[in-house]
């Protein structure tokens, strides 16, 4: 199982880290306090990742790790990211003990300020986290964050749910968060390729997202990924690709009020889809089987 399988969005998480002293949750990233144990797990996430994701990471996410002072030996210091990353982007990397609360977590992104988990796993936890580390956040976000597409869609993103959360729609908003920034996919002109950091910085789910026959796999809709829930403890049962990595600048200035009325008029006379579900409006690119989702199922009957 992979450590992005059980890692809920930081701000949608039902527990909450310990309150540090900063009203914004921040924290100094104590660069200088890691263990050569802690680097030495860096450096194995760093190594099977990078060794697995050509071929299957998109161009922008290449691009996006070439550019940064990311080494395999030690853990990045954000200090050092940030001098790359906020003159390209606007960005910066704030150190966050954990899970942070909602409007903590969507004010930083409204403001081009990603807080990343400062800790990292345990040896013996390397495919399995309940919360986001520092290799998640940074090896799995960051390089996307160099790019102006995600960088723009990722702040329209915290200022939506700021928004949706006086509006109470926030769960219809977070899938959509869900199913691009955390386990998208987007069509390359040779072939299928992972965007989202969920999927990025897991070892198992890269494979499986790709070549695995069990998942859907159906062209990004709206309306339709907002209707639809999501697995928090196990491998997708779908996943939604966009036809180019451009079509998130369209998400990013879409007015969603409208559409929250729309599918609860929907979900009115329609129950919300479930992962495995497909709708007969999908543009589906390939039908899965389903079998490694049954199979889970027959395994914990049996447990």
């Amino acid at each position: 199982m992979s450590a992005s399988h059980s890692v809920a969005l930081q701000g949608l998480a039902a527990g909450q880290t310990a309150r540090p002293p900063s009203a914004d949750w921040t924290i100094p990233q104590g660069w200088s306090s890691y263990t050569a144990a802690e680097h030495a797990v860096w450096q194995t996430l760093f190594e099977r990742q990078t060794a697995l994701l050509p071929g299957r990471a998109c161009d922008e996410f290449v691009a996006g790790m070439r550019d940064l002072p990311i080494r395999p030996d030690r853990i990045p210091h954000f200090g050092e990211l940030n001098e790359v990353l906020k003159p390209r982007t606007g960005w910066e990397i704030v150190a966050v003990p954990g899970l942070v609360p909602d409007d903590v977590f969507f004010d930083h992104l409204a403001h081009r300020r990603f807080p990343a988990g400062q800790f990292i796993r345990q040896a013996h936890q390397l495919d399995y986290l309940q919360e986001p580390d520092v290799f998640h956040d940074v090896f799995g976000h960051v390089p996307m964050l160099m790019n102006p597409v995600m960088a723009d869609f990722i702040q329209a993103y915290g200022e939506g749910g700021l928004r949706a959360q006086k509006l109470g729609t926030l769960p219809l908003l977070a899938r959509v968060y869900w199913y691009t920034v955390e386990f998208g996919l987007v069509q390359q002109a040779d072939g299928l390729r992972i965007y989202g950091a969920g999927i990025a910085s897991s070892r198992t789910e890269s494979v499986f997202c790709l070549d695995d026959a069990s998942p859907h796999r159906v062209a990004f809709d709206l309306v339709r990924v907002m209707r639809t829930h999501y697995r928090i403890d196990d491998f997708q049962e779908i996943y939604f690709v966009l036809d180019r990595l451009d079509d998130l600048l369209e998400l990013a200035r879409v007015d969603f009020e409208p559409l929250y009325r729309q599918v609860a008029d929907v979900n009115a006379s329609q129950s919300d889809l479930q992962p495995a579900d497909l709708s007969p409006a999908d543009r589906v690119l390939h039908t899965g089987t389903g079998a490694y989702a049954a199979w889970q199922r027959q395994t914990l009957r049996c447990g």
